[in-house]
């Protein structure tokens, strides 16, 4: 088992990393945020490609160095290219994360995530409270694809989840929990309630995961770093949005800016972590 010791420093250099290796992330994730995630990936250093086409999906999951697999907008094609891109990225293996949107709002969400699973493992699963305690068979309220519950409430089905699984869960909200399947866990208070106010923050979380876990071959410390750097990005943003006496279009704008220009010092005064063994 890694050192669950983890520090700033530590969290920057996989920064470095994904800025300079430009890591190729293949997404297959919901129509509604696919241009704002490439932008983040962008934004980041990385390089997005959003394919879905079964004719490609394959080829695709073939080259990349990560796989997003995100159900936001599912219908039966995009979950069969899923399935195609699970498969390879498995097989390679290459680092996937999974971002179970809306599970426990629908039978159908419920059934496609069974669905993959049965695939293949993730690396990563990437959700909000009531997703990650759906995925254990725990009872949890959604309004729409959003939690109702609070990410601490999640915590026990994340580590269950982890250890059934061997992958790691993260927990997001106000507080983002990330936990391995060895017992690892790390607390992050980065981020800003607007954040929860424009369409994608989430996904494109689980985008940046991607773009980290290519690069940085601990999935536990990668995952741990891309929340931390996205939380604090937003918690910057929304901060220079209120400055100006502007909301959340300025934020989302401001995301784009802090992930591409973001220095060292400004991440590592601004983060808040804690980092302890289950």
């Amino acid at each position: 088992m890694s050192s669950s010791i983890l520090g700033a420093e530590d969290l920057w250099e996989d920064v470095i990393a994904v800025r300079s290796g430009a890591p190729l992330v293949h997404s297959i994730t919901n129509f509604v945020v696919t241009n704002y995630n490439a932008n983040v990936l962008l934004a980041l250093g990385a390089a997005p490609v959003m394919a879905h086409a079964h004719e490609e999906v394959e080829e695709m999951a073939q080259m990349a160095q990560a796989v997003v697999l995100n159900i936001g907008t599912l219908d039966p094609y995009w979950v069969a290219s899923m399935r195609l891109a699970l498969r390879v990225a498995c097989a390679r293996p290459v680092p996937v994360v999974l971002d179970p949107v809306g599970a426990g709002a629908t039978t159908y969400r419920n059934a496609v995530l069974r669905e993959l699973l049965n695939v293949g493992t993730p690396t990563v699963i990437r959700g909000n409270a009531s997703e990650i305690m759906s995925l254990t068979g725990v009872a949890a309220g959604t309004k729409g694809v959003e939690s109702v519950a609070s990410s601490s409430q999640a915590v026990d089905a994340a580590r269950t989840l982890a250890q059934t699984l061997g992958c790691v869960v993260c927990v997001s909200g106000a507080d983002d929990y990330v936990i391995g399947p060895d017992g690892r866990q790390i607390v992050l208070s980065n981020g800003h309630q607007w954040m929860t106010r424009v369409t994608g923050m989430g996904c494109s979380a689980s985008a940046v995961v991607g773009a980290f876990a290519a690069v940085q071959p601990d999935p536990w410390r990668a995952t741990a770093s891309a929340m931390a750097y996205f939380g604090v990005v937003g918690e910057w943003a929304a901060q220079l949005a209120l400055q100006a006496g502007a909301g959340v279009g300025t934020l989302q704008t401001r995301m784009l800016d802090g992930l591409q220009l973001m220095a060292c010092d400004e991440f590592t005064t601004r983060l808040r972590i804690d980092v302890s063994d289950a």
